[in-house]
């Protein structure tokens, strides 16, 4: 175990190895609420889940690295640099670095959330 901890850097990994996984069915829906589960970090980045309810949002803001963000059930309202990007369950937004973005849930929606790091 050390030895698979030293290969992997100080990561973390959330979920078992070797194994499939459907990813929309590893977050629920809340009731009036954002749910997140981070699946995997490590200094590259992070891999997060996310489940938004309807009506429900991130507000603006930006982060210093560039992040995917694809859609895995409904449908998300994001803004990026002040421009609409609808998207849609099997979509994939990319999200550059230092811009600034928002996240709006119209309809309940789940979504991956893959940061990546300079390297």
């Amino acid at each position: 175990m050390a030895q698979e901890k030293s290969r992997r850097g100080a990561g973390k990994r959330k979920l078992a190895a070797a194994k499939a996984w459907t990813l929309a069915e590893l977050i629920s829906y809340a009731p009036g609420a954002i749910v997140s589960r981070t699946i995997a970090e490590n200094a590259a980045g992070t891999v997060t889940l996310f489940a938004f309810d309807a009506g429900q949002g991130l507000s603006e803001h930006s982060a210093p690295y560039d992040a995917l963000v694809q859609i895995l059930d409904g449908e998300a309202q994001l803004k990026i640099g002040g421009k609409a990007a609808p998207a849609r369950a099997g979509q994939l937004v990319v999200m550059p670095a230092n811009v600034p973005h928002a996240v709006q849930a119209a309809k309940k929606f789940k979504m991956l959330l893959t940061m990546l790091r300079a390297g």
